[in-house]
């Protein structure tokens, strides 16, 4: 399930990308599949890191010298990187988990090169409220979202370190009412409504019908539970 759309952040030969905080791989893999660049992911834990390894090894080939991947164990507060080293940085449902996002988003510009492309994606305010208001657990839980982002003012945030904003969509709405009903339901993922929207999303995500397809496309900008922003770093940053 992608968030970022690469049409909006175009993967060029030879660039180096970095998905930082990559889960289980999701973006790196899909950016290693896409184009002819070097994918680098870093997460803090470490068992998403060897999810995403293990998933990586039916797409990556050793013998590709077109391409490369890796994966690392970093802080994304302070990242193993040299100043400007990455012509592309996906940060996508990271920054809303992190106490300090605004030293991750000094560490973003720090590591970028001067010109690259960084995409920032976060929960949508007012689907994420109802997250919040059906469950306390929601947002609570270890590792959990530690607010609720208005993206103006984080648009505003990025740009003001030296950032030209460029493109916004909204994705997933079909995943807005399965978390809802996630929330009322805490803990009860036998639920059938659970259970049968879950099913849904499944359908979806492996056939992509095009009648859900198109549903989603349609609703995405009324419910979509995230909100994708593309920018550019100046020149002179």
């Amino acid at each position: 399930m992608k968030t970022v759309d690469f049409k909006h952040f175009a993967l060029q030969p030879g660039d180096r990308l970095l998905d930082l905080g990559c889960g289980e791989g999701r973006h790196v893999i899909s950016a290693y599949v896409e184009g002819e660049v070097t994918a680098v992911g870093v997460d803090l834990c470490l068992k998403d890191l060897q999810t995403a390894q293990q998933r990586a090894a039916d797409f990556v080939d050793g013998s590709d010298d077109k391409r490369a991947f890796g994966l690392a164990n970093a802080d994304a507060m302070n990242l193993p990187f040299a100043d400007n080293s990455f012509d592309k940085i996906i940060c996508s449902e990271v920054l809303e988990h992190i106490p300090d996002y605004q030293a991750v988003l000094k560490e973003i510009e720090r590591i970028l090169k001067p010109g690259g492309l960084f995409c920032a994606s976060v929960p949508r305010a007012w689907p994420e409220k109802i997250c919040w208001a059906l469950s306390d657990a929601y947002h609570q839980v270890e590792g959990g979202h530690l607010r609720i982002f208005k993206a103006s003012e984080l648009r505003k945030q990025i740009q003001g370190l030296g950032f030209r904003f460029y493109r916004r969509h909204w994705a997933h709405a079909l995943h807005s009412p399965y978390w809802w009903l996630k929330c009322a339901f805490w803990e009860q993922d036998n639920n059938p409504l659970v259970k049968s929207y879950h099913k849904l999303l499944v359908w979806d995500l492996l056939d992509r019908p095009w009648i859900t397809r198109t549903v989603e496309r349609g609703l995405n900008p009324v419910m979509g539970k995230s909100v994708v922003m593309y920018f550019e770093k100046g020149q002179a940053a």
